[in-house]
């Protein structure tokens, strides 16, 4: 189950921030919610998305960044379920991985600006499908993330996007679980293992 909740629903309308703060005054607020352990929170466009995070998506999750970390090492920046803002209407995201380019400084909040990523996996949630391949990969997009990559257990592929151009991902490669995830020609230069994917 995704609990949605409209930024109405969190604040009277006089009571929200100017538009450049607006995600700062959300996210603040959601901090003071009894926001149940073990969901991710997200604004997508606005609204406030609340999804449970399952042993299946979190051995995915992990599987992709150990990955990451032994081919890049242990000092390579790599977060996951950390809030970056992304282009378009009010998108504060907190994508599954994210692995940041070598040098990249966070902004005095503790950010990395999108720009700075260099790779995205997003773990497709029943609930939340429509945001990962809609609002979200387009976000991405326009960011010019060059590798983006959404793992979807219900139909056991994994879906690798690249070439972003004007507010698009202009390839894509589908892979069943099992295969590898061949990602040696783009900027990151490695394959991921989906062996040890699980199902869901």
């Amino acid at each position: 189950m995704t609990v949605v909740l409209d930024r109405i629903d969190m604040a009277d309308s006089d009571e929200l921030s100017p538009e450049d703060t607006f995600l700062d005054d959300m996210f603040d607020r959601l901090e003071r919610l009894p926001v149940p352990e073990g969901y991710k929170v997200e604004i997508v466009e606005g609204t406030v998305y609340m999804s449970p995070q399952r042993r299946t998506h979190w051995k995915i999750i992990f599987g992709v960044a150990c990955q990451l970390r032994a081919y890049f090492g242990e000092d390579a920046e790599i977060d996951s379920d950390v809030r970056i803002d992304l282009p378009g209407y009010r998108n504060g995201f907190c994508p599954d991985v994210a692995k940041v380019a070598e040098g990249a400084e966070p902004d005095a909040k503790g950010r990395f600006d999108p720009k700075d990523l260099e790779f995205v996996a997003e773990v497709i949630s029943k609930d939340t499908k429509g945001n990962d391949y809609g609002p979200k990969k387009q976000a991405y997009a326009e960011a010019g993330v060059p590798v983006l990559l959404i793992v979807d257990p219900y139909e056991a592929k994994c879906h690798v996007y690249t070439s972003p151009k004007d507010g698009a991902y202009h390839s894509e490669l589908i892979t069943d679980f099992g295969e590898p995830v061949d990602l040696s020609c783009t900027p990151l230069g490695l394959t991921i293992s989906t062996d040890k994917f699980p199902r869901d």
